[in-house]
This record gives structure tokens, C-alpha cells and sequence, in this order.
């Protein structure tokens, strides 16, 4: 990646240093341990920023480094199963409009034969958000088998509930169709590609010391190891969460992105997949949703107040998120791993201050 000086890409270094240091205050008063932040413009980095520590514990305390892996729950879906599905769909291989018992036929069971790929990517198919599918013990094919038989909570494309479950099927599809499972295919076809290097899941005991730790749960720190309890039961991939990362590498996909599926090394989604997963899908259902992507104005947008009617991102649950604004040519990346000192602890204050002074630091 290219790094250059904000100024050279018509930002402000001074205000873009108002957006970093905000890090150092949510560490201080105790909302975050630390993280990690990298914000780009006009495809080169223009600033990078590290506070805090990644694990915070009496039996271990690490400084953040700017190549720290966190977490990056939710953040999976747009990263991993969002581009691979639109891969299927530039190469011909499905279609939005494609039912997913088309490709999981026992995914048809109670009523569910109308429920298409274009309903689960917007979360409009009617399945529930979340159901415990950790406590029982369960193989992961028999969570898969427990999903596709799921009941609908609403009528398919009445209403939008944001749904992991919908992404776990996603995820299956994906690995039918490419004949591997998710996580390998996301090396193949993006990480990999894209040179994000540090990007994938279950990571190494190795890497451990550079990792975030996450939430104490189950009587131990989640360090290493997935912090979504559904997806720790399903062996720690999944179509919905499980991707661990470092905020360089997420600032690749980034790049990618505003560069309408361009990178250095050629194109990884067609300019079409880019801007149709970037349109409102939901403006009926009082919703702002993108194929995969939370858009300006949604109820789950982060984005705060400056930013472009076109920006777009996503967030985890960890306290991880990724926003970008094609109006302004400019992405932000923020990685806190905000659980670990409990869930009552948030990052929406942080995100949305974080991104307003991001925004106002663009001078041209």
C-alpha cells in the first residue's frame, strides 16, 4: 500500500489527528482497552493510529500494535460472504432472484421455498436474528440442518430483521458451488488476491501475542479464538462471523471497493457487483440496506453526521467496523475489541465522532 501525507490528498492532518486521538480518549475512560485506525484517500493511506493495549487482563497486558488481528465478527459477512456470492454472480453462477433451495433443498422446509439470495443478503427473508445454536452440543452439520429448518418470523420481503442466520446459508452456498469450504475460499479468492496476508480464520497459536483478546466467556478470555458463540460451535467459520484481521488488511478490501472492484493487481468484482450492492434495496421497508452493506441513513448506520448520502460499511459486534464514502473518495477503518471489558461497553459514541472528524478533515 502506498502512504502519503493527508494534505497531498486534500485532507487536513491536523483534523484527521482530532479523529485519532479520539482512540486515546475512549481508552482513558475506560470504554475500549485500545485499537487500531487507518483512513484513506484517492487510493493511498493518509494516516494510521494505534492506542492502548489489545489484551488487558492480570495475566497479560499488550500493547496494540498497528498490525494487531482483531476479531472481526459481523465484518465477515461483507468481507467474506458478500464477495464471494457476487464472484458467483460475475461469473454466472446464480442469481439474486435464485431461490436458496436451489441450492440447499432442505432449506425449503416450513414455508421457506420463496426465500431467494437477494432476501437473505438484505436480511428481508423473514428468518429470526439469532437463535442459540451453542449450548446443545451439536455437530456443525447438524446446526446447519437445525437453520434450514427454521420457522419465518415475518412474511419474506414484509420487513427486515438483521439475521446471522441468513449469512450461515450464504456461507453454505458458497461452499457448494466452489466445491471448498468458506474459509478456504476466501484465501483463494480475496485475501490472497488482495495481499491481505494477515486475514483469516482460526489463526495460529503462533499469532496469539499479536491478537485482541476479546470477552470473558465460557470461564476464560476469548484470545485466539472466535468470540461468536454459534460460530465457536460450528468449529469457528462460518458464512456470518469468524474472520480475524488487521486494519491494513481491511484497508486493501477497502481500496477495492472504491475503486469499483479494482486492484493493483487487477479486478476482483465486476463495477457492477460494486454499485448494485451499494443501492437501497429496503427504502420500502423504512430500511437502508445494500447487498451485504448498512447504508446512510439506516438504523444501524455509523457513518455520523458528515458523511455523503452515498457512504456505506458495516460494523461488528466486537467493536470492529468498516466505512466508506464514494462521494468523498475516502474509507475509514476501526478495530476496538470493546467486549473485553464487558458488553455493556460501546463504540457507538466513538464510531460516529470518529467518522464525523474524518469527514470534516477532507478540505477539497
Amino acid at each position: 500500500m502506498d502512504y502519503t501525507s493527508p494534505e497531498k490528498q486534500g485532507m487536513n492532518s491536523s483534523k484527521l489527528l482530532n479523529a485519532f486521538r479520539l482512540l486515546d480518549r475512549e481508552t482513558e475512560r475506560g470504554e475500549i482497552p485500545g485499537g487500531v485506525a487507518i483512513v484513506g484517500r484517492h487510493g493511498r493511506i493518509v494516516g494510521t493510529y494505534k492506542a492502548g493495549l489489545s489484551i488487558a487482563t492480570d495475566f497479560a497486558k499488550y500493547a496494540v500494535r498497528e498490525d494487531t488481528i482483531y476479531d472481526c465478527a459481523s465484518l465477515t459477512k461483507v468481507v467474506v460472504t458478500l464477495p464471494l456470492i457476487l464472484l458467483l454472480l460475475d461469473n454466472g453462477e446464480v442469481r439474486l432472484n435464485d431461490p436458496v433451495c436451489r441450492y440447499i433443498p432442505d432449506f425449503a422446509a416450513k414455508g421457506k421455498s420463496q426465500v431467494t439470495l437477494k432476501h437473505l443478503l438484505t436480511h428481508t427473508s423473514g428468518l429470526p436474528a439469532f437463535t442459540d445454536m451453542y449450548s446443545q452440543g451439536w455437530s456443525p452439520e447438524e446446526i446447519k440442518k437445525l437453520v434450514w429448518n427454521q420457522e419465518l418470523t415475518y412474511e419474506t420481503g414484509k420487513g427486515y430483521v438483521y439475521s446471522d442466520l441468513g449469512y450461515i446459508a450464504l456461507g453454505e452456498i458458497v461452499s457448494k458451488l466452489l466445491g471448498q469450504s468458506i474459509d478456504s475460499a476466501a484465501r483463494d479468492y480475496i485475501f490472497e488476491p488482495l495481499g491481505m496476508a494477515d486475514t483469516g480464520y482460526r489463526p495460529h497459536e503462533s499469532l496469539k501475542p499479536r491478537i485482541a483478546a476479546t470477552e470473558f466467556i465460557f470461564g476464560s478470555y476469548r484470545w485466539g479464538e472466535v468470540h461468536d458463540k454459534n460460530t465457536w460451535a460450528m468449529g469457528g467459520v462460518s458464512g456470518h462471523a469468524g474472520m480475524f484481521s488487521t486494519a491494513a488488511d481491511l484497508a486493501k478490501y477497502a481500496m477495492m471497493w472504491l475503486n469499483l472492484g479494482r486492484y493493483p493487481g487487477g479486478r476482483l468484482l465486476s463495477a457492477s457487483a460494486v454499485t448494485t450492492s451499494t443501492r437501497n434495496f429496503t427504502s420500502h421497508l423504512n430500511a437502508n440496506r445494500g447487498l451485504g452493506w448498512v447504508l446512510k441513513g439506516d438504523k444501524w448506520d455509523a457513518s455520523g453526521d458528515w458523511s455523503s448520502p452515498a457512504s456505506y460499511g458495516h460494523t461488528g459486534f466486537t467493536g470492529t467496523s468498516l466505512w466508506m464514502d464514494p462521494e468523498k473518495d475516502v474509507f475509514a477503518v476501526l478495530l476496538t475489541n470493546r467486549v473485553h471489558f464487558g458488553r455493556d461497553k460501546s463504540v457507538a459514541w466513538l464510531r460516529d465522532s470518529f467518522h464525523n472528524a474524518v469527514s470534516a478533515a477532507v478540505e477539497d
